[in-house]
């Protein structure tokens, strides 16, 4: 047989380690800059800290982003920031997947100014060109979006229970300032739901249809780093040591599903945030010990990489995920989330036939 060739692509130029956010000047240089951040920021020290490094080079700070952002959010900040920050040259996003996700909204621009246009894109997947786009700087302060290093951005329409995801090749960003002492006022409760998010980025690349060997090393590394450290690291959150391990995890984790996106339990998470209001990083972990079973022995290849990460033989391999996860207290089980065993069935059905839920090795099998 011949052998196949495979691609990778991640156009990302990244900056990894504790005081990264340092060489902000030399990413900047004498652009204009908005900064995006949330409402915490400030309290916690982190628009401070970004504000003196970035100097006069910050014309404005807009932290009116929400959690989850919903379409109704972002029409008012798209239109406030195509109005009022037209002289903008490039946005520095700091902050969670939330955060992330509104500035790649921001970026894109509409030949209206209105979000409208952006939002039929969404919706009805209609073409989208941007009549003109902001270059992008992000700077994660959790470990476990790697949005920093993909081109998605959650969108989300809480009023019809939808989720959308906005992927042009705009959106990638030009460069990600990955600095873990960024992280280190993250609660346990956040800590750990990033962490999970990033296990699961991880293990998704793997049981997926657009997996190769390139993603898989980064995969692999990253599920294996982040479920030695994320146990250590509940136990002793000022430790910069692991949050620069775990938030290296999660990096990797980004980096490999920026190529083959998420699948089967990313899928199931979207219903159980928009009908349960679970945390994004519990939704799409708590299933992991089920789809891993469902993955196993569908193709060989996927056996040998996903062996590579448990230190226990395949076949126990679930069993060994759901003790990692309920030494967490986090429940592997549908009904410790209000979730009865007929809607969990339907859920996992709509999910396989989701766009991610289709990533996921077999799917028409499972």
């Amino acid at each position: 047989m011949k052998a196949r060739a495979y691609e990778f692509h991640n156009p990302v130029a990244t900056v990894f380690g504790p005081n990264a956010a340092e060489t902000l000047p030399q990413l900047v240089g004498n652009r204009k800059t908005v900064l995006v951040t949330f409402p915490e920021a400030e309290a916690i020290g982190i628009t401070g800290r970004i504000s003196k490094i970035l100097g006069k080079s910050i014309i404005a700070i807009e932290s009116e982003t929400e959690p989850n952002p919903d379409i109704v959010g972002l029409a008012r900040l798209y239109k406030k920031f195509w109005s009022d920050y037209r002289q903008c040259e490039v946005i520095v996003a700091v902050g969670g997947g939330s955060t992330l996700d509104t500035a790649k909204n921001l970026m894109v621009g509409t030949a209206s100014g209105e979000y409208a246009e952006l939002l039929n894109h969404l919706t009805s997947g209609s073409p989208f060109t941007p009549s003109q786009s902001k270059p992008l700087i992000a700077i994660p302060t959790t470990a476990g979006t790697g949005s920093e290093v993909t081109p998605w951005a959650s969108v989300w329409d809480h009023s019809i229970k939808k989720k959308y995801s906005l992927h042009l090749k705009e959106t990638w960003a030009e460069a990600a300032v990955v600095d873990p002492e960024l992280m280190l006022t993250l609660p346990a409760s956040v800590t750990l739901q990033s962490g999970l998010d990033a296990l699961s980025h991880a293990l998704e690349s793997i049981w997926n249809v657009n997996a190769n060997p390139i993603s898989d090393t980064f995969a692999v590394s990253a599920a294996r780093e982040m479920m030695k450290v994320l146990p250590e690291l509940m136990g002793d959150l000022d430790n910069i040591t692991l949050r620069s391990h775990a938030s290296l995890a999660a990096l990797k984790a980004g980096l490999a599903f920026s190529n083959t996106k998420t699948a089967l339990a990313h899928s199931i998470s979207y219903d159980m945030t928009l009908r349960h209001g679970l945390p994004h990083g519990i939704a799409c972990s708590f299933t992991l010990p089920m789809v891993l079973k469902l993955a196993m022995g569908r193709v060989p290849e996927r056996d040998k990489v996903l062996q590579q990460v448990f230190p226990c033989a395949l076949d126990e391999a679930p069993v060994h995920l759901s003790r990692f996860l309920e030494s967490l207290n986090v429940s592997t089980a549908f009904e410790s989330y209000g979730v009865s065993e007929a809607e969990s069935q339907e859920m996992i059905v709509e999910a396989l036939q989701g766009a991610r839920g289709k990533n996921f090795i077999g799917a028409a099998r499972a």
